[in-house]
């Protein structure tokens, strides 16, 4: 048995007498309950038989089509982006992903991001309404344009924005909306949508953790303003590290290539007439990433495909809530979280943690620390050499330090993280499935 269990274990002899005499304390009731859960299915890390009994291998992530793709690109008599045959081939495939007419390939998702909030003209003091639970990434070019970010609250279980606490957040000085779709699940796009349009805000997609991602059948990233993707190293599809951006939008689209590249129109010489880094992509990422999206769409069926199964096997648990997912919509398991109900539970999420972990299953209490605006850089308004300069001169009023989203907050409280990838298979899932099940019934209250 755990040590930290505390159960009190009391001889045949005592409890006889104990029985006899009236005597068994209402202290021990969980103690005489406990055994006959675990007679039936003892946890592993009480000394039972783990409920995952097998493994499954990563599989190599590049091979042929990534070579055959750099052989090409080192056959070019240039590495550099513009007009590059690996560029090239890279935004014609994105745009089999995400159908948009503009599209800029970087060096980065935050680049991406970064790209976007200074195409849609974000500046000094201008307020742009985001998830508190997300990479730092999504709020960091909000932050260079001297904007500000403004957290609202998720749902409880898409984790995701809820439409009716962004809409609260707006106010006079709202430019935009970023919307993360974490983990690879879509958020409401309709009705974040429409609150844009109501309020004539600017929508921003972060499809970071969304390649293959669909919202009631439509590509994501085809419904806001903009689209912006990652090709980091643990992506579903990468080259190392890169991102795209994209548009469909007649006013932002023809800026991106500006905002990507020092603030230059490489279609016609002439001066610079906006302020921009350098975040340009090389032609041997594009290379490998042009490569990897040909493997995109068997990554993510197959990741939703497991995902799915896993919502199906530990749905009605006790204490457990799975990951909502719309039943139109795509969601691509960047990875897996559910939730717990402590009340429903006899253990605290670390007990829980270690006994799905003895079982077997490769898992992680909590996703980020806190929410991002309980990162010291937040409490102390310390984004610039230990100063904010919008705060100091009076462009904004913002105080990270009385910030709160309360779900957001308990989401991570409660928090578990399972991760699912392409070469698992299902039987496996059912195993984690069952190492779940098996974990929340032991600790039922």
């Amino acid at each position: 048995m755990s040590k930290g269990r505390n159960i009190k274990w009391v001889s045949r002899r005592d409890f006889v007498k104990y029985a006899s005499g009236g005597l068994l304390a209402t202290s021990t009731l969980m103690a005489s309950k406990a055994p006959a859960v675990q007679s039936r299915s003892p946890l592993a890390i009480d000394g039972g038989e783990k409920a995952i009994k097998i493994s499954c291998r990563a599989e190599p992530r590049w091979g042929e089509p990534e070579l055959k793709q750099l052989s090409d690109m080192l056959k070019q008599g240039t590495l550099f982006y513009w007009g590059g045959p690996q560029t090239e081939l890279l935004i014609q495939r994105f745009r089999e992903v995400c159908p948009v007419e503009y599209v800029q390939t970087c060096s980065s998702g935050t680049a991406a991001i970064h790209i976007a909030v200074a195409a849609a003209g974000i500046g000094p003091g201008d307020e742009v309404i985001t998830t508190p639970i997300t990479d730092i990434g999504t709020v960091i070019g909000i932050l260079y344009q001297q904007a500000v970010p403004v957290f609202a609250d998720l749902g409880a279980a898409t984790y995701n924005l809820a439409p009716a606490d962004v809409e609260r957040k707006i106010t006079p000085k709202t430019k935009a909306i970023i919307a993360v779709h974490l983990m690879g699940n879509p958020c409401n796009m309709d009705a974040l949508k429409k609150i844009a349009d109501r309020h004539n805000l600017i929508l921003i997609e972060d499809c970071a953790q969304a390649w293959g991602a669909k919202y009631r059948g439509r590509p994501i990233g085809t419904i806001g303003h903009f689209a912006c993707f990652s090709l980091q190293n643990s992506k579903h599809v990468t080259c190392g590290d890169g991102g795209v951006v994209g548009s469909g939008d007649q006013r932002f689209g023809p800026l991106l290539q500006k905002f990507g590249d020092k603030g230059g129109d490489r279609r016609k010489w002439g001066g610079h007439e906006v302020f921009a880094t350098n975040y340009r992509m090389s032609e041997p990422q594009a290379a490998v990433a042009a490569a990897q999206l040909t493997r995109l769409e068997e990554i993510a069926s197959k990741r939703v495909k497991l995902g799915n199964l896993l919502t199906e096997k530990i749905s009605g648990l006790p204490g457990v809530i799975p990951h909502e997912v719309h039943p139109d919509d795509r969601a691509v398991y960047w990875f897996y979280m559910f939730r717990l109900r402590p009340a429903e539970l006899r253990c605290n999420r670390s007990q829980f943690v270690r006994a799905l972990a003895a079982e077997g299953l490769s898992v992680s209490g909590g996703y980020i620390a806190k929410p991002l605006y309980g990162e010291p850089i937040f409490q102390n308004h310390s984004f610039f050499a230990g100063r904010w300069p919008i705060k100091e001169m009076g462009l904004t009023g913002m105080d990270y330090t009385k910030v709160k989203c309360p779900e957001a907050e308990a989401i991570l409280q409660t928090c578990i993280r399972v991760f699912i990838y392409e070469y698992m298979t299902e039987e496996y899932i059912s195993q984690v499935a069952e190492a779940i099940a098996k974990v929340a019934r032991h600790y039922a209250a």
